[in-house]
């Protein structure tokens, strides 16, 4: 292959014992001491002649024993640094080192890294232990090094895939909306290039029945064998739902998404599988296809360019939307053309994440959501709706009220949290749901959080360990609950359609000292909106299949300020900061008159050629 020639003729070719790729990094293997230790400037310059991912590790045959390796890793590594697990992957010559400070294993200027490295000859592979127990983080970790040679042939393939050269009849750039276009939920974009196929993002309609619930996927142009890649913007089940669903079907490319993503997505599709069953709904996919996906990711860090298709390189950016939440850039050729998909993302700073990223320097075309892109879609500042929300709790607390939070357990559950305790709270605080095992996520990945909030965990004082929080875990740890007065209870679903939220509203709707809070978007058709618009009395089925009728006296609120999407004026700023004017703007994710009439103002503002369009249309771009 002519980019391993390439490679093999920059470096000292005595010294290289083979070269091999894992998806678009080139591994060099040597069985050189020297060479190993000393190559750090060598390829440092031929990753900037050929512009790809270039790393050195040693033949297994140098690596030290694996024990003594280990004990000299503890020796090398601070005390400090709680050192938690050490196991290695001799078929890739890594070693893989969980701690609950990975910062002093990395060492100041990575000096403690490279000592590993120099003095055991196994490359390090370093993972933070959440602070919160998670078995999903441990699942993962534990499916991916169980598979180490399924994933070593995986990577290779999808290697050769990238860097060999390749023929279509194709000679255009072309995007189909699969879902997603004047709606919320399904998202999926079809994007074909003169040599590749990508699939941004395969979500389903959680609220949706029938046909409606994934994306037309039956179309002609869509087959997933002709697939290069799918690429994730963020973890929700809007955006990702359908993704074991064609692993399941045969899918066998690569997942591109963050890691966090990783995280959170198995645990989404776990929890919609359950949810599924308990309903009597046939799953759209099982545990097997969850673990294909989780087999098949790739994950990437913000600002790493990689390789993903013959002609496609692909950047993750913030979005500050969710915990890994991305921007996704695509470089189209050689300066071809340049796309940024921008759905479901934060031009505005919250108290867990940074805002959306603007500093893309080449683009020219943006597609844009527009969950909020209503000319009356207009929300208060950030600080007010925080300072709105407290003042709602302390007085339910006043009363001896207990506080009801329906929330997604992605996301606005973690920055409920982080406000009441940077507002200093009190009072008992009960997690329900899956909200608990998201939490313990979020404490895996600090570096994704916002500056502010690092700083916090980093000096000991991070927010999701305080001792106001108390999880709950059973049906009868949730009767002792409701006992405690006052409280706060925070539980899924974010929309009263189902989970343990419903069994808290039966028992709290009849009391007006207690107080039920919206602090996220409520779906048409689900409970959340039924009440928003002045339901009084909510029809509940039993546990035994009756419908009984609850009388809704406690206390209704609505906090719009707390999203995690832009309203109209942030999305507006956003198309303004870029750093790269694009030449064409496309409004997706949002309901039929919203993207319009964004796609209206985008037009008029900046006079960039601005479409809205429906699902199943083909918009070519080159």
């Amino acid at each position: 292959m002519e980019i391993l020639e390439r490679v093999k003729s920059s470096l000292l070719k005595e010294a290289i014992s083979r070269i091999e790729l894992e998806g678009s990094e080139i591994i060099v293997y040597t069985k050189d001491k020297e060479f190993f230790a000393t190559h750090e400037e060598t390829v440092r310059k031929v990753v900037e002649e050929l512009k790809k991912r270039i790393e050195v590790r040693p033949e297994s045959s140098l690596c030290l024993d694996q024990e003594y390796a280990k004990r000299k890793i503890m020796e090398i590594v601070p005390e400090d640094a709680k050192i938690k697990d050490i196991y290695f992957e001799p078929e890739r010559s890594l070693v893989i080192i969980a701690a609950e400070k990975p910062g002093l294993v990395i060492g100041k200027g990575g000096e403690t890294f490279r000592r590993i490295r120099a003095e055991t000859f196994w490359v390090p592979r370093i993972e933070r232990v959440p602070s919160i127990k998670s078995d999903i983080i441990e699942g993962i970790r534990k499916v991916i090094h169980s598979e180490v040679k399924f994933r070593k042939e995986f990577l290779n393939r999808i290697g050769e895939s990238i860097f060999t050269e390749r023929k279509t009849n194709r000679d255009w750039i072309r995007l189909i909306g699969l879902g997603g276009w004047r709606e919320v939920g399904r998202s999926c974009i079809l994007v074909e290039t003169p040599k590749s196929k990508i699939l941004l993002d395969c979500g389903v309609n959680v609220g949706g029945s029938n046909s409606n619930v994934y994306p037309y996927l039956q179309t002609k142009e869509f087959d997933y064998s002709e697939l290069d890649a799918i690429i994730i913007s963020h973890s929700h089940l809007d955006h990702l739902g359908c993704v074991p669903m064609l692993f399941e079907h045969g899918y066998s490319g690569p997942l591109y998404l963050t890691t966090p993503t990783v995280d959170l997505a198995t645990l989404l599709w776990l929890d919609y599988i359950d949810v599924m069953q308990r309903n009597a709904t046939t799953p759209l996919f099982t545990a097997k296809g969850v673990k294909e996906a989780v087999k098949h990711s790739i994950a990437l860090e913000y600002g790493e360019v990689s390789d993903v298709a013959p002609d496609v390189r692909l950047t993750f950016q913030n979005a500050g939307h969710v915990l890994g939440s991305s921007l996704i850039h695509l470089h189209i050729g050689e300066g071809l053309h340049n796309i940024v998909y921008a759905s479901d993302m934060k031009f505005g700073k919250t108290t867990l994440l940074d805002q959306a990223f603007t500093g893309f320097q080449r683009v020219e075309t943006l597609i844009l959501e527009s969950t909020y892109g209503g000319a009356n879609d207009i929300m208060p500042p950030r600080q007010e709706a925080e300072r709105q929300l407290m003042e709602i709790i302390n007085k339910t607390m006043e009363r001896n009220g207990i506080c009801l939070i329906p929330s997604f357990a992605v996301e606005r559950a973690q920055d409920v949290m982080a406000i009441l305790v940077e507002n200093n709270f009190q009072y008992p605080v009960f997690i329900d749901g899956m909200i608990w095992d998201a939490t313990g996520i979020y404490t895996a990945y600090p570096e994704y959080l916002s500056k502010q909030v690092q700083k916090k965990i980093f000096s000991g004082q991070d927010p999701f360990l305080s001792e106001i929080f108390k999880r709950v875990a059973s049906p009868q740890e949730r009767e002792k609950v409701l006992e405690q007065r006052p409280c706060v209870i925070i539980s899924t679903s974010g929309m009263l359609v189902g989970g343990p939220v419903i069994t808290y509203l039966q028992n709290l709707a009849e009391d007006p000292r207690n107080t039920l809070i919206f602090v996220g978007y409520q779906v048409e058709g689900s409970l959340g909106r039924r009440i928003q618009k002045g339901w009084k009395e909510i029809p509940m089925r039993t546990e035994d299949g009756k419908t009984i009728t609850i009388k809704l006296q406690m206390e209704v609120q609505t906090i719009d300020g707390l999203s995690g999407h832009s309203d109209r004026n942030q999305l507006l700023s956003f198309v303004h900061r870029l750093a790269a004017r694009p030449d064409k703007v496309i409004v997706v994710h949002g309901e039929n008159q919203k993207a319009v009439k964004l796609a209206r103002s985008i037009h008029k503002l900046f006079r960039i050629e601005t479409v809205a369009p429906r699902n199943l249309e083909a918009i070519r771009l080159k």
